[in-house]
This record gives structure tokens, C-alpha cells and sequence, in this order.
């Protein structure tokens, strides 16, 4: 009797909470102390561990489940739901219902079954001897560009700031289109004497090492937002680990988080093939826009190069630079070459897909599109024949450049957009090649747009890391690129 009124007590404690009513408090531990210790403290020791037990086994099979569900989703390429994005019907029907901002009888809607993007065959040289410039490039436009180094107080504004883009007007802007001698903005403005400085300060050691690059191989991180991934220094040559400026753009924020992690530079500032340079002074809060600094702004940063390759911090170089130039620019007289976007080619979609991901506020990105649409931009047309482009919204990750006038022209002007308008380049892109084709119609820009190919690693937000090669098979996954597995 005593007994199970003592286990009837021991639960109403556990259902009411441990505090009892003072009354009861004497009566419950005179009951208690009856019982057998020795008993009571052996059953409360079985109790625990058989809780431990439980808790592993539950640990393992969640795991073990976990594991096998990641394996299921990736072959039979189930989509995964993404925290916090909105419902595609009716982000799509809002989109659609603004009046006035060129998307009436534009339909964007989500396919049923993803798409599978096949890798394309890269017949890259066998060697870097063969990689020879070719000749032809001196055929060229050839004209000089002047950069604006600084800006005085105009027009007597008491609320002057200085800015590295500067402060160009559109008259300004629109002459800039026309390919011929000129001075034109394109950033590292400074502003009047003694004012601060506008951002992008480099020490003067690296900027005298900077301005002995021919070829360059350049890449970025800004606010720690991303790992380090170095070039797999075995499928680079010696010829171009001699002869290539391999360098890495890092703010302080960044290198700290790197040596943290292990990623110390040695005693020339390399890490790896990377030569690191500090960036102190940030021109931007936004960091994707300052990530276009060194993106679009090469010819800038490096003065004697003749080419350059940008990659994109999550991409890992995989291939060498010399075996790049030649196939992408010397085999074919190309002095600017950029990936197509593997899934969408008007910006119409672009400028959806933004908003739906709100990647940007939606009033600028509005107010962009409706100034590119008001002065020509229209919807891609792959059937007509007279379209100058394969696509009008670029990947971006991967640029290959001859730092050409043309080029160094297109990129102070692609820079421009950015800095003006929205740092979202991909909605750029288009309108500025072919307001530069249409201002310049005698005056030929050679301009290899290309399938995305994946000689390239990547390494996704999930931290896989997975091999982009010739010989894949797809495998689809939840990233911003079309991701295969390689085998």
C-alpha cells in the first residue's frame, strides 16, 4: 500500500512540476524516506543509462537516415524546399500585374521538371607551347582612353562627397558610348585636394608588383563571405607559374578570417599560387558591388597587362591560364569571351528572378529596367536572325579579356551601370553591349559568348566539393549554377 501511494507521488511530481503546496511537503518526504535507498537509487541508475543508450541509437538512425535521404534526393533529383522563398505562383502573378513595366504578355513560369544541363567537350591545347598569340589581333580598334583621376566641387554644392565612381552626368554618360579618343570615368576617382580618400587603397608594394603583370589571373573575397580555393598548382605549367600574375583581392576582414582558419601567406605573401593583396578602404558597403572593382576594372588595377582571366570565388582554376587565352581568345580572334547563363537568356527573367529572390531592392531594380527599356532594350528573340548576341544574361563567373581599347571601352562602360544603377551586372550586361554596338556600327567589338563550360571546381553552400570535367555525369542540386558530379 505504501508503496504504490509512494509511485502515485513520485508522478505527481512529474506532472505538476517538481514545487508542491507547503502543506504537502511533509507528508511527501515522510512517505519518500520510507522506502528502500539502496533500491530507489539502483532503479534511477538503469533509468539513465538506458537514456544514454537511446539517445545514441536515436543520433545514429537520424544520421543514417539523413545520409540516405541526401543520396535519394541527388539521383532521383527531388527538389528541396528553400527556407524563406516565396511561392513562385503568386510572386509570378504580382510581377506580371505591374502596370507599365514592359511585362504585359510576358509569361515566366516555373517549369515542371528542371532542367539538365550536359557539360560541353573542352579540346584544349595539349600544351602551352602551342598557345601562341596570334597576329591577327592587331586588327583590332585602335583609339586611346583617358580615365578622369579627379573631380573638383562643381557647380559650388556645399554637400560635394567624393566618390570612386564619380559623379557622371548623363550627357556624360552617353557620350562615353562612342568608341574614340576620349577621357571618360571608370572609377578610382579621387575627389579635390585634401579630401578623403574615395576607397580602394592598395600598399605601394603590391601596386609596383601589380603594375608588372603581362597576363593576370585575378580573383576576390570581400567581407569574409566566402573559403579560399587555390588554383590546383599541378595543371598549372611552369611557364605560367613563372610568367602569370596569379592574385587575390582580400579586405582585412577576410585575410583575419583566412589566418584563423590556417591560411597563413609566406614570407613573399603567397598563399599557394595566390599572391594576396589587401584592399583597405572599402569603395562600397555593398560588397558584391566593390567585387566588381576587380571583376570589370582589370586593365585598371594591372596597366601593362595584355590579358586577363576573372574567376569568381567560388570557382577554383583547373586548367592552365595560357591553354584558356588560346582557346577562348587566340583560336578564334576574340578579345572579350563570357559564359551565356545556363538557364535564362532575356532580361525580362532576369529582372523576375530578382525580385522573386529579392536580391535587390525592387524599386531600383525597376527603376533600372524601365531606363534600359526607354532607351531601346528589347526581349531576346532567338529566332531572329539579326539578334548580335547567343543570350542576353551572361553566368559572369568566368571572364576572359585581351585588354584591347574595345574591351577596356566595354568594361569602363559595364562598370558604370553598375555603379550608377543596381549592382546586379546580369541586368546590364546586354543593354551596354548593344548600345555600344548600335552607337559604334563601323567599329566591329569581338565578343565570343559561350556555353558554360566546367574545367572549373566549385564548391557549393552545402560544402560538397564537386569536379567540373569533360567526362560527367549530371547530377542537379539546389545552387546558383548547374552543378555535375564528375566520375
Amino acid at each position: 500500500m505504501i508503496s504504490s501511494f509512494g509511485r502515485n507521488v513520485r508522478m505527481a511530481l512529474y506532472r505538476h512540476g517538481t514545487e508542491l503546496l507547503p502543506e504537502r511537503r511533509e507528508i511527501t518526504g515522510s512517505i519518500i524516506r520510507h522506502f528502500d535507498r539502496s533500491d530507489y537509487a539502483s532503479r534511477i541508475r538503469r533509468g539513465k543509462r538506458f537514456a544514454r543508450l537511446s539517445k545514441r541509437r536515436l543520433t545514429f538512425w537520424m544520421f543514417v537516415l539523413a545520409v540516405v535521404s541526401l543520396i535519394y534526393l541527388s539521383v532521383f533529383d527531388v527538389k528541396l524546399p528553400l527556407h524563406g522563398k516565396r511561392n513562385s505562383n503568386s510572386a509570378t502573378t504580382r510581377d506580371r500585374g505591374q502596370e507599365g513595366s514592359g511585362f504585359e504578355g510576358f509569361e515566366f513560369t516555373k517549369p515542371k521538371h528542371r532542367k539538365q544541363h550536359f557539360p560541353c567537350e573542352v579540346k584544349f591545347l595539349e600544351s602551352v607551347d602551342n598557345a601562341i598569340e596570334p597576329l591577327e589581333s592587331v586588327n583590332f580598334e585602335q583609339f586611346s582612353l583617358d580615365y578622369v583621376d579627379r573631380e573638383e566641387n562643381f557647380d559650388g554644392i556645399d554637400a560635394f562627397e567624393p566618390r570612386f565612381g564619380g559623379h557622371q552626368t548623363l550627357e556624360e554618360r552617353e557620350k562615353t558610348f562612342y568608341a574614340r579618343n576620349q577621357t571618360m570615368h571608370c572609377g578610382f576617382v579621387k575627389g579635390p585636394e585634401g579630401s578623403p580618400s574615395t576607397g580602394y587603397d592598395l600598399d605601394w608594394e603590391d601596386r609596383e608588383y601589380m603594375n608588372t603583370c603581362h597576363i593576370v589571373v585575378s580573383s576576390c573575397i570581400f567581407g569574409s563571405s566566402d573559403f579560399l580555393r587555390r588554383p590546383t598548382s599541378r595543371k598549372i605549367s611552369e611557364y605560367s607559374k613563372k610568367n602569370v600574375c596569379f592574385v587575390m583581392f582580400l579586405d582585412e576582414q577576410t585575410i583575419s578570417k583566412l589566418s584563423s582558419e590556417g591560411h597563413v601567406r609566406d614570407d613573399r605573401g603567397y598563399i599557394g599560387l595566390w599572391k594576396i593583396v589587401i584592399v583597405r578602404n572599402l569603395p562600397y558597403v555593398d560588397m558584391r558591388r566593390t567585387g566588381k572593382v576587380p571583376k570589370f576594372l582589370s586593365h585598371r588595377l594591372f596597366p601593362s597587362a595584355r590579358f586577363s582571366i576573372w574567376l569568381d570565388s567560388k570557382m577554383r582554376l583547373h586548367t592552365d591560364p595560357m591553354l584558356i587565352l588560346e582557346y577562348f581568345l587566340f583560336r578564334n580572334g576574340s578579345e572579350y569571351a563570357i559564359s551565356n547563363h545556363y538557364d535564362r537568356h532575356c532580361v525580362w527573367e532576369e529582372v523576375l528572378q530578382n525580385k522573386r529572390l529579392n536580391k535587390y531592392n525592387h524599386s531600383a531594380i525597376d527603376e533600372q529596367f524601365n531606363f534600359y527599356q526607354s532607351d531601346g532594350l528589347t526581349k531576346f528573340d532567338p529566332s531572329d536572325s539579326n539578334t548580335l548576341l547567343p543570350s542576353y544574361v551572361p553566368e559572369g563567373s568566368f571572364i576572359v579579356r585581351a585588354h584591347t581599347p574595345m574591351s577596356n571601352l566595354f568594361s569602363c562602360l559595364w562598370f558604370n551601370e553598375v555603379d550608377r544603377f543596381t549592382s546586379r551586372d546580369q541586368l546590364s550586361f546586354a543593354y551596354t553591349y548593344l548600345k555600344l554596338r548600335r552607337k559604334n556600327p563601323d567599329k566591329p567589338f569581338f565578343l565570343n559568348m559561350f556555353k558554360v563550360f566546367y574545367w572549373l571546381w566549385v564548391e557549393t553552400s552545402s560544402s560538397f566539393l564537386l569536379s567540373f570535367g569533360m567526362k560527367l555525369h549530371a547530377l542537379t542540386y539546389s545552387t546558383s549554377i548547374p552543378v555535375y558530379l564528375g566520375m
